[in-house]
């Protein structure tokens, strides 16, 4: 019983670590669909606190399943799982019978689940953490209550850290698909070989004042005794949809510029602003900085905004402006205002205001320039990891070091 009860407390405090942490990866992605909830809900009012509710549900998730999985504080651990599982084990069955957001965003953009998917994961998880929370009391081989509170603070603390980093810095991993590397005309483009959606394609027709629904391999083409009527289309299954299936950029007049960014030859850099009225100043100012040096030096500068024309203004004035979707300059990039780098329509590089580079520093080879900063990108999530690999394995191995601490001081006794 006693390892029966250690598999099922590592096994769900696992599953809380994932699921925080791959939401913490993008905790601005998370607060968007948090965002989803309170407007199909009804309670937009309360759109400010999103992100707030974001970055506290990625800690409770991540804190409970490290204590869990180390035995910290295994008791109150139980209860966080418990009351967690209590809230939102119900609230996905209610998005599954009505499916007002039809991704829970459970993991992030890591793994995406229908919302029935969502519901059975829950409870399969409910019935570990039932388990675990009835065996709460069975303090066999967890750490002691001022090692599990360090312990605690410690994975509090980093995880903070954690989120703040990827909230200025963008995600350290990259799950949507407009990640680095991505070329993204043949992102929107379907394979040869792509499965088209199906649909059940009924026909009406008219003879005698009486009406009859036909199939395509029944219908009365050449009797012209019959009248057609109408024509109804139910899709069965969806076909191959494209990782990217929404990316289109309009000029002020209408004129579609998608085929011309993704497919242009040489290096284009994007400004992403999504509402120039709520996008940050300083990052604009950098941006603004920015686009007046590149188009100095004939490098094709754009900035890419959600706001309209009129509301714009003369904050786009001397710029090439580009109109797009809110909810697709979302997915694009996290950070408002972001800056993308395509090279021959493929995506170079991507920053956040925080870390733009200086002007000066395109003066050189700008592919160069992206490869150091994916260079430091891969060495900000080494770190990252290493960190927390180094704090679950002294975790891991505290009880063990407890107890032949333990078998020494007995035998001195």
């Amino acid at each position: 019983m006693k390892s029966l009860i250690q598999i099922a407390r590592i096994v769900t405090g696992a599953l809380f670590v994932f699921s925080g942490f791959v939401k913490g990866i993008d905790p601005m992605g998370t607060a968007f669909k948090l965002g989803d909830y309170l407007a199909a809900f009804r309670m937009g009012f309360l759109d400010d606190l999103a992100l707030p509710l974001s970055l506290l549900l990625c800690l409770v998730e991540f804190v409970a399943g490290m204590m869990l999985v180390t035995g910290a504080l295994v008791k109150q651990a139980s209860w966080m799982a418990a009351i967690f599982m209590a809230l939102f084990t119900p609230l996905t069955l209610i998005l599954a019978l009505w499916n007002p957001v039809s991704d829970c965003g459970c993991f992030g953009d890591a793994i995406i689940m229908t919302n029935w998917q969502t519901f059975f994961k829950n409870v399969i998880i409910t019935l570990l953490v039932v388990f675990v929370f009835l065996r709460r009391n069975d303090e066999t081989g967890v750490m002691s209550v001022k090692a599990g509170l360090n312990f605690t603070i410690a994975f509090v603390f980093l995880f903070l850290l954690f989120m703040r980093m990827n909230l200025a810095y963008l995600p350290m991993i990259d799950f949507r698909p407009y990640k680095v590397g991505t070329n993204i005309e043949a992102a929107m483009t379907p394979p040869p070989d792509a499965e088209p959606d199906k649909y059940d394609i009924r026909f009406i027709y008219e003879k005698n004042g009486v009406q009859q629904e036909f199939t395509l391999n029944d219908y009365p083409a050449n009797d012209t005794t019959w009248k057609f009527i109408d024509q109804k289309s139910v899709l069965i299954s969806r076909g191959y949809v494209p990782p990217i299936h929404d990316f289109t950029l309009i000029t002020a007049d209408g004129v579609d510029m998608t085929d011309h960014i993704v497919r242009s030859d040489g290096d284009i850099v994007l400004m992403i602003a999504r509402k120039l009225d709520k996008s940050d100043r300083d990052g604009l100012m950098k941006g603004y900085n920015l686009g007046m040096e590149l188009m100095k030096r004939g490098i094709d500068f754009y900035i890419i905004t959600a706001t309209t024309p009129s509301e714009a203004g003369s904050l786009l004035t001397g710029y090439n402006a580009l109109f797009a979707d809110e909810i697709t300059l979302k997915t694009v990039i996290r950070s408002d205002p972001g800056f993308i780098l395509l090279h021959n329509g493929t995506i170079a590089a991507k920053w956040s205001y925080h870390n733009l580079p200086d002007p000066e520093e395109f003066n050189g080879d700008i592919n160069a320039l992206a490869l150091t900063t994916q260079e430091m990108e891969g060495n900000r999530l080494v770190v990252a990891g290493t960190v927390l690999a180094v704090l679950l394995a002294m975790a891991l191995a505290f009880p063990l070091w407890k107890k032949t601490t333990d078998k020494h001081n007995n035998k001195q006794l």
